[in-house]
């Protein structure tokens, strides 16, 4: 059986340069099993989400994630943990991607959650960040979980991660996401015919 490749648009929650929930996101793409590809898509040029610039019109930049997202089988969310939840700029882009303006790209996409952090993994930041998937009609792969704890002994300088534990997590998460992005568009392929 041919398989189509599985295109991933992959999010993440921190600017910063040397960002290990990015580093973590690169891994991911590294890891990804054969026929699946991981686009990294910045989001530091969204502006802070206004009705006042909603109704002035949608900017260009969530016009193009949102056509990203649209044409992606899935997302892959990665978050760092700020305060017990995810970051305020992976919030701004959900909030962007839940506006009727925007086309809601995310209503019924397979998502998956991974992080990486210094304390606990992220995992209250990901028990958050599921919480707002839910609200927005994402179908989001529950297990297994990739919560990176002590990133300094995870990641060299160059932000690479070399942790064998961790990548192995990783390619595991990794496997079983491109199954399961399979198995959801089977089931969506499958409610459309049915309704036809």
């Amino acid at each position: 059986m041919n398989r189509k490749t599985i295109h991933v648009i992959a999010l993440s929650g921190s600017l910063r340069k040397a960002s290990t929930n990015t580093a973590l996101l690169r891994a991911a793409r590294e890891l990804a099993p054969d026929g699946m590809e991981l686009e990294i898509v910045e989001l530091g040029d969204l502006p802070f989400f206004n009705e006042d610039v909603e109704k002035a019109g949608v900017p260009a930049a969530v016009t193009a994630l949102s056509e990203k997202i649209r044409r992606a089988d899935a997302v892959l969310l990665a978050t760092p943990e700020y305060n017990f939840s995810f970051s305020g700029v992976l919030k701004n882009a959900l909030d962007w991607l839940s506006r009727p303006s925007s086309g809601t790209p995310l209503a019924g996409k397979p998502a998956g959650i991974v992080g990486a952090g210094a304390g606990f993994g992220t995992a209250r930041a990901q028990a958050q960040l599921r919480l707002v998937c839910q609200a927005l009609d994402m179908v989001t792969l529950n297990k297994p979980e990739v919560l990176v704890t002590q990133t300094w002994s995870r990641f060299d300088a160059q932000g690479q991660l070399t942790d064998a534990p961790t990548r192995d997590v990783l390619t595991a998460f990794m496997a079983r996401f491109g199954d399961w992005i399979e198995r959801q568009t089977r089931t969506e392929q499958q409610l459309k015919e049915v309704v036809a």
